[in-house]
């Protein structure tokens, strides 16, 4: 098939679980299909960072990524019925060079890479596939819950504008994809598909950790952008490091880009180590920890930080929400809790239960290989784009 894959962003280098996702999905299905690009760039990406993605489509065409946090945009949202999201995302020049795409070339279909740039496609007759990563008003009103009293009022009525243009959109594409059972759910139609997460379990090998002596680390990983990390990493320095019993014979990892001073300043445990200099091959920082803490309290869909942790042999301590999407059992691929409490207690039963340790990892790593390798996911992805062609 000739594919137009609209995308709100340029999926290289790999630091964010969309990218993942979307580079891993375009090398899976591209021995049989001819992909065609058109996506927004961030300032930070480069040349060499688009040739990656020229490697495995046909063609690259990249806009410029507006600036999301500027005036413009919020008077814009002010007065108009786009909320903030999709006003930040509304690009002129990539309608036009969709117009000049669609005029100058064939495509069989449309895949629309996250609903908010849904509203730079043109009127066409060709079906239009749109992928969501998380339902996105969902996120929106978990934060709004807890932000300041004096800008709920605000942030509801967007969450509002979120809603409405995220349920037109998916009435209006041919097929809706979800990562996740429970997203489809929402959705609440019999137009939607459940294509995963995966991770490469070729390049995550297993590695048991039962034999280490001495120090043990466990291990936090994600990208800073994301407030949802920076709430989880606020909620293990201040509520599940202090209960854990065993933190004299461990050191806290926690790892990612654009970690806020804020966060920096939460602990003066020596412990605690913030990397923002790890190895950009995630795998690598898997073989190094003992533990993965992710206390996953706003989001859905699945977390990449969870399947590699799993593909890696190192057992994961989460919350119901971090494993829901995966379709996981809590107790034989994963420990899960809801308090600081429980989570601290679950990081010292591994701590202190090498059997346990073995059976959660090897139980994980083949539930993983069964359920979430990139060939089998890309498959599934092809059968959506049969059904609309």
């Amino acid at each position: 098939m000739n594919i137009l894959l609209v995308s709100s962003f340029l999926p290289y280098p790999l630091d964010s679980g969309g990218h993942v996702r979307l580079f891993n999905l375009l090398k899976a299905i591209r021995k049989d299909h001819n992909i065609t690009l058109i996506c927004e760039r961030r300032p930070y990406q480069t040349d060499k960072d688009i040739a990656e993605i020229e490697k495995i489509c046909k063609k690259v065409v990249t806009v410029e990524r507006k600036k999301q946090w500027s005036l413009e945009n919020i008077f814009k949202t002010a007065v108009s019925s786009f909320p903030f999201l999709l006003v930040g995302h509304t690009n002129p020049e990539m309608k036009a060079q969709i117009v000049s795409l669609l005029n100058s070339s064939h495509f069989d279909l449309i895949h629309v890479e996250t609903f908010y740039v849904f509203q730079n496609l043109p009127k066409t007759y060709l079906p239009v596939v749109l992928i969501e990563h998380n339902i996105e008003y969902k996120v929106y009103e978990l934060f709004a819950k807890t932000a300041p009293f004096f800008l709920k009022p605000f942030l509801s009525i967007d969450v509002s504008k979120i809603k409405f243009w995220e349920e037109k959109y998916w009435k209006e594409a041919k097929r809706v994809v979800t990562v996740s059972e429970e997203d489809r759910k929402v959705i609440k139609n019999e137009k939607t598909d459940v294509v995963p997460n995966g991770v490469d379990v070729n390049k995550f090998k297993f590695k048991s950790r039962n034999s280490k002596i001495g120090e043990k680390t466990v291990l936090f990983i994600g990208n800073f952008k994301w407030l949802q990390n920076q709430k989880s990493v606020d909620f293990i320095i201040k509520d599940i490091w202090p209960k854990i019993k065993s933190r004299e014979k461990i050191k806290l990892w926690i790892v990612g880009k654009h970690i806020p001073k804020n966060i920096k300043a939460l602990t003066k445990d020596h412990r605690v180590l913030f990397d923002e200099d790890a190895p950009s091959e995630t795998w690598k920082i898997y073989q190094k920890a003992d533990i993965l803490l992710a206390p996953i309290t706003v989001g859905g869909g699945t977390s990449y930080k969870i399947l590699e942790a799993m593909a890696s042999g190192v057992p994961v301590v989460t919350t119901n929400l971090g494993i829901e999407g995966l379709q996981a059992k809590s107790g034989k691929h994963a420990l899960t809790a809801e308090t600081s409490e429980k989570l601290a207690k679950e990081v010292d039963n591994l701590l202190e239960n090498p059997l346990l340790t073995e059976k959660i990892t090897q139980e994980a790593r083949i539930f993983i290989e069964k359920n979430y390798s990139w060939d089998s996911i890309g498959k599934k992805l092809e059968d959506v784009y049969k059904s609309v062609v």
